[in-house]
């Protein structure tokens, strides 16, 4: 527990420090280099910048640890622990000056988040969590939702270029038929925090990347919600689909996403 305990203290400092440099660049964004990957899919010299800071940090403080990361290769390690990266999650939105982006960094080991941090320096807020002892939000205790159904709340819905945009809109048929109410923020790591946080009664997208979700996803379990299991090496390697709720509507919400996209696919069942 000790090596987990002080990945967290680190990760915590160092996304402290990521975040605060790429909020400079925030401020300072008509200098920006910005590419495009693909549709609504963005990358700034921000992006790999931040990122690089926070391979360096990790490089010199744990450098038998691995690493994956969104805009650089993949190191492999031998400590049995894994680093996943999002150095800005939320491009589009910081590209274009609106607030709804964040630094992320979740620490992996034997198929489990067990630490995790991400910063939103816009709004000065930091949530975190360490597996078993709970989730937090700038030192509060994070907890989820009570609603006990999908007209109690607003659910966070994210869309993949990698499945047709009827089945998205299907679902949100599906919400909309039962006086729910949606977001899609922009941010989809924000989002999920936001329902550890209360904020959303939960979170579906059909495909996320692993450095878009294991950090979030983490905070959810330890404030309470649930989450649809799923095989880590998977999603580290290839991403997979993302349903949780609090666990008041969770069976609802799974259930749309079932309608909508059809079962889990085996090989990304844990």
């Amino acid at each position: 527990m000790e090596a987990i305990d002080a990945r967290l203290e680190f990760a915590r400092r160092i996304v402290a420090n990521a975040a605060q440099a790429a909020l400079e660049l925030f401020q300072d964004r008509d200098n920006l280099d910005i590419e495009i990957k693909g549709l609504q899919d963005w990358v700034s010299n921000a992006d790999k910048s931040v990122e690089t800071l926070i391979r360096a940090a990790l490089g010199e403080h744990w450098p038998d640890d691995s690493i994956v990361g969104e805009e650089h290769g993949d190191v492999t390690g031998s400590s049995g622990f894994t680093w996943v990266i999002d150095p800005i999650d939320g491009t589009t939105n910081f590209v274009n000056g609106t607030p709804g982006w964040c630094v992320v960094l979740a620490c992996v080991r034997d198929g489990q988040t067990v630490c995790s941090v991400i910063c939103d320096p816009v709004s000065r807020e930091t949530y975190s969590a360490l597996r078993g002892q709970g989730a937090w939000l700038n030192g509060k205790r994070l907890k989820v939702h009570s609603a006990s159904g999908l007209n109690a709340g607003t659910l966070g819905v994210g869309h993949s270029t990698r499945v047709p945009a009827k089945l998205t809109l299907d679902l949100l048929a599906g919400l909309l038929e039962r006086q729910g109410l949606f977001r899609r923020g922009g941010s989809g790591a924000l989002d999920l925090a936001y329902v550890a946080a209360g904020r959303l009664i939960g979170y579906v997208e059909p495909h996320m990347n692993a450095w878009d979700c294991l950090a979030s996803m983490l905070f959810i379990e330890e404030a309470g919600g649930r989450i649809e299991p799923f095989d880590m090496q998977h999603m580290l390697d290839k991403g997979g689909r993302v349903v949780t709720a609090c666990p008041g509507v969770y069976d609802e919400v799974l259930a749309l996403s079932v309608a909508s996209y059809g079962p889990l696919p085996k090989e990304n069942v844990s």
